[in-house]
Order: structure tokens, then C-alpha cells, then sequence
């Protein structure tokens, strides 16, 4: 029900929101379809199309529906090495040129950062990637540096919490 949705975007702003994180992503939805009509739906709205869009998708083609219809600076969450370079940088170039900003996840091909040290190799691998390789402004990366559960009881999971905190200190 996208009027709902609407409506729900439009409260969200209303109370504050800085950014209007749109995801489609469900098996029950042509997700390419869905995000192109809300977007341009939201366009039409005053107080909906003055905040910036994060298009957010596990579906690149669903991004990339987004990207083609947003108004103005948008977000795109996200992308990550998991698939190797060649991905990351055909995915980034594309971002790119659409004028969007980027969020990048830490993951690379070997899988998901779990140490201080694996975070910061991948961030700044993606950050020299992005900005000596595709051009990417530095302003326009967001690093999302996975803070991953902690309250398992297992002992290897005992540190995440301070490695996301370390990360997070890095990249500032």
C-alpha cells in the first residue's frame, strides 16, 4: 500500500527523520517496480522530496531503479567487497555517476571483518578504491563497520563490541 507508505514517510519526517531509508526488498514484490513508483511518488510530495533518499537493497537492480529516479544527493546502502573488486568498483562507478554517496559495509571476499584489525584492512582497502580508482569524493563514503552481536556468551564474541568501537574511532 504505497499511500500508506506515504503517509508513514511523510509522520517520519514530520518527527525529525534527516534521511528516508526506502527498502523493497521482499519476495512478495517486484522490488525494481516498487522502489521506481515510490520514489516518483515521493517526488511529487513537498515534504517528502526535500529530505535525501537512502536506497537500500540486497538487489542492485533495485538500487539502481532508485538512483535513476532520485531528486538531488541520495545514499546508497549498500556495497562491499564480497564479491571481489571487479563487483565492488562496477557497482561504485555506477554509484558514482549517479551522484549518489555510498555505504560500505566490511566484508570482502574472505567474508565479514570480526577483529579491529580485518575492519580497518577493509576499510581502507574500499576507501583507497573508491577514492584513487573510481574518484569517489571522500565526503560521499559512510563506512558501516558491522557492529556484530555480543551477548551470545560465546568467549570469541566477548570483543565486538569494543572492535566496533575502535573502528568506529579509525574512521574519524
Amino acid at each position: 500500500d504505497f499511500q500508506a507508505a506515504l503517509e508513514i514517510a511523510k509522520k517520519q519526517i514530520a518527527e525529525g527523520a534527516q534521511i528516508l531509508d526506502l527498502n523493497f526488498d521482499d519476495g512478495m514484490l517486484d522490488g525494481v517496480k516498487a522502489m521506481t513508483h515510490f520514489v516518483n511518488l515521493i517526488a511529487c510530495e513537498p515534504d517528502v522530496s526535500k529530505v535525501p533518499l537512502c536506497i537500500d537493497s540486497s538487489d542492485f537492480q533495485v538500487i539502481e531503479a532508485g538512483l535513476q529516479c532520485t531528486q538531488g544527493k541520495g545514499i546508497v546502502n549498500s556495497i562491499s567487497l564480497k564479491e571481489g573488486e571487479e563487483d565492488f568498483v562496477e557497482k561504485a562507478a555506477l554509484i558514482r555517476r549517479y551522484g549518489a554517496a555510498v555505504v560500505v559495509m566490511a566484508f570482502d571476499e574472505t567474508g565479514q571483518a570480526d577483529t579491529f584489525e580485518r575492519k580497518i584492512e577493509i576499510c581502507r582497502r574500499s576507501y583507497d578504491i573508491l577514492v584513487h580508482r573510481v574518484g569517489f569524493c571522500p565526503a560521499d563514503i559512510i563506512f558501516d563497520p558491522n557492529v556484530l552481536t555480543i551477548g551470545t556468551g560465546l568467549e570469541e564474541h566477548s570483543n565486538y563490541g569494543i572492535y566496533f568501537i575502535q573502528t568506529v574511532e579509525w574512521i574519524k
